[in-house]
């Protein structure tokens, strides 16, 4: 139907620093040697999709170029990570005992980390990015966007425009994995929540 867009958010691969559990926003970290082996299975038709569109991070545009070889996306660093500031690299064992990080943990939506973004800072970038997305598809009339980013930023996004209203710790976005939000298009232009959710693997036939 040509009044539905169906946009996928996707999830980079498991990198280094993830596999070891650090923090990892704007610091970047390449795919952990098993999950680009494991992404390199797969090889999709990018005709699926109608528009390609990456967080500037390596990890991400690695993961879109082992799934559906050379895409030309469109690379927003709005849909970056958020900035974890003095955290970056380090694992809640190393942090665990400094005051930042504890008051962090307490005041997670309030709290800025020291050199890092607050989540108010991050949540409007990410509205912008989400912003430039929908001038994209509303402008051109694509229908499948495919958004490569980050598991904070798909947190906010199901957050804010699922049609399953949960806590933004509760949404389960795993690596190399997504959602499919379902809006019409009047409904996307005007900011209203996705008419229908649909969690997304990788499988030997595609993404669904």
């Amino acid at each position: 139907m040509d009044d539905i867009v169906a946009v996928t958010l996707f999830r980079h691969g498991l990198t280094e620093e993830n596999k070891r559990k650090a923090y990892l926003g704007w610091n970047d970290s390449p795919l952990c040697q098993e999950e680009a082996e494991a992404l390199s299975f797969y090889s999709f038709p990018s005709q699926s999709y109608d528009l390609f569109v990456s967080s500037d991070l390596n990890r991400s545009l690695s993961t879109l170029e082992l799934l559906f070889g050379e895409t030309a996306p469109i690379v927003l660093s709005e849909l970056r990570e958020m900035n974890f500031g003095i955290f970056e690299g380090k694992t809640y064992a190393e942090l665990k005992n400094v005051n930042e990080y504890e008051q962090w943990l307490r005041n997670y939506f309030t709290y800025a980390p020291p050199q890092g973004e607050s989540f108010q800072q991050f949540a409007e970038r990410v509205d912008q990015g989400w912003e430039k997305v929908k001038e994209f598809v509303l402008q051109q009339g694509y229908q499948r966007p495919f958004i490569m980013t980050h598991g904070g930023v798909i947190r906010y996004l199901l957050n804010k425009y699922s049609n399953e209203e949960k806590e933004f710790w509760d949404w389960e976005v795993p690596h190399s994995a997504g959602w499919i939000l379902k809006f019409t298009r009047e409904g996307l232009r005007r900011g209203e929540r996705c008419i229908s959710l649909q969690a997304v693997t990788l499988t030997e036939n595609g993404i669904g």
